[in-house]
């Protein structure tokens, strides 16, 4: 058998019941009457006290009697089973899983840390109980490799293809892929994935000064960019508004120190200081 199967043991109330009688008809024989043959009812007695056992709300219990599983109870209550049997308690509540900071390379070699956090549950307690030997410490070993193919799989940013996907930028991609990494991965021990995504990310400290410059560096010359962009534009405008309104005529030389001065005060970065000419246009 390797499935799950269920278990229906008997009622601890019951039993309990059952067991007074064994225990008090003992004591009674060895203490009042002095039949001491009844004492076999005292040790019976005592003997079935060790089947009682409870299941907590989301526990189970994975009954095995002489290597021969029975079956697994998952209804809570009290019940009592024969004390023979070893009794496995696994629990079916949703579980936190962070994990610590591993330093591993990106796709393109960079060195970085990153961490994942998982939300898991036993599904299958058969699988959970014999097909790995300890499926807690599988769920954190199985994490920890499926994060590391996960970052040799993306870059962790891209500066030359922004439309590549990166473990920075691809949020929901990335966490899929994570989740299908760890589902396949833990299907083996009767784990269900429930969530699974990047908890912690960021470059190796060795590294770490120059990637900021680096990203500093890209978003000044996107920064600048733009601004030219928007300095050619305002350029532009102005001199059909100058020509439309006849306002003024320039001569090609003209139009072009106009330019240069448009361009110098749009694009700096510092307040332009203006000169302020006295005298004739040409002077």
């Amino acid at each position: 058998m390797n499935t799950e199967k269920s278990y229906s043991p008997l009622s601890g109330y019951l039993m309990v019941l059952i067991v007074l009688v064994f225990i008090l008809a003992g004591s009674v024989g060895v203490l009042v009457t002095r039949s001491f043959h009844l004492f076999w009812f005292l040790g019976i007695g005592l003997f079935l006290l060790f089947g009682f056992f409870f299941v907590n709300p989301n526990d189970s219990v994975v009954l095995v009697l002489f290597g021969d599983y029975k079956g697994v109870v998952k209804e809570n209550g009290f019940y009592w089973v024969n004390p023979f049997f070893s009794r496995k308690k696994i629990s079916l509540r949703a579980r936190n899983f962070d994990s610590e900071k591993i330093k591993v390379n990106d796709k393109v070699g960079n060195p970085i840390q990153i961490g994942v956090i998982l939300v898991w549950q036993v599904k299958d307690t058969f699988k959970a109980a014999f097909e790995v030997d300890n499926y807690e410490n599988f769920v954190r070993i199985q994490s920890d490799s499926a994060v590391r193919t996960l970052a040799g799989s993306y870059p962790y940013d891209n500066f030359d293809h922004e439309s590549e996907v990166t473990l920075r930028s691809g949020h929901t991609e990335v966490n899929n892929a994570l989740e299908e990494y760890l589902k396949n991965r833990l299907e083996i021990a009767g784990i269900h994935v429930i969530e699974a995504r990047i908890g912690y990310l960021a470059y190796a400290s060795e590294i770490a000064g120059a990637m900021l410059r680096r990203q500093q560096a890209a978003a000044v010359v996107a920064a600048r960019y733009k601004i030219v962009e928007g300095a050619v534009s305002m350029v532009h405008m102005a001199l059909d508004h100058l020509a439309k309104e006849n306002v003024i005529h320039l001569d090609d030389e003209r139009k072009a120190a106009m330019v240069s001065n448009l361009m110098v005060v749009l694009c700096g970065d510092k307040d332009v200081s203006p000169v302020v000419n006295t005298g004739t246009l040409h002077n």
